[in-house]
């Protein structure tokens, strides 16, 4: 069974301990510029507040360095940089949002959290078949929540990626002959 398909079943079972029907999922939401996204509270430890971290030389730009973390040294990633949306400031407002990425904690500085949604399948949407002027590829879909839309992200799927450079190899890669 591949590391996605268990933590998907592990996340049903939670789901279902707590009453909660299959056909809805818990999301973290998020700003980073003018955009909301939303990313599975499963996958969050903690959220914190902005402080200095120590930079790595020759990592990617988007990678602003190390934290220790009750003795863990946890990579933080700016989603801003990555995504490159919106102006890069850090104020009161931005927060690092610890997460657990299979075995691996990470943290994302992001312009500010705003709450925790729930959304039923029927609130979210396929991305959207832009070509390639729009990668979908982390994308889970969009969120219609009254008049908002969340950019829902596959946070797992994004730093397991090759791009992101933060694990030796993906899941599926890993399991396979």
């Amino acid at each position: 069974m591949s590391s996605t398909a268990s933590s998907q079943s592990s996340s049903a079972r939670r789901a279902a301990e707590k009453g909660v029907d299959n056909t809805s999922r818990e999301f973290l939401t998020f700003t980073l510029g003018n955009e909301e996204y939303g990313i599975d509270i499963l996958k969050v430890q903690e959220i914190r507040g902005y402080n200095a971290v120590t930079p790595i030389v020759n990592a990617p730009a988007f990678i602003k360095g190390v934290i220790n973390l009750r003795g863990t040294i946890v990579p933080i990633v700016d989603l801003r940089i990555k995504f490159a949306v919106g102006e890069v400031k850090y104020d009161a407002f931005t927060v690092v949002v610890v997460l657990k990425i299979l075995s691996r904690t990470v943290g994302v500085v992001v312009d500010s959290v705003s709450d925790v949604l729930h959304l039923s399948t029927d609130q979210v949407r396929d991305p959207p078949e832009l070509g390639a002027a729009l990668d979908t590829r982390y994308l889970l879909g969009l969120g219609a929540v009254d008049d908002r839309m969340l950019i829902l992200i596959d946070i797992e799927k994004l730093f397991t990626s090759k791009d992101m450079a933060l694990f030796d190899e993906a899941p599926d890669a890993a399991e396979s002959p």
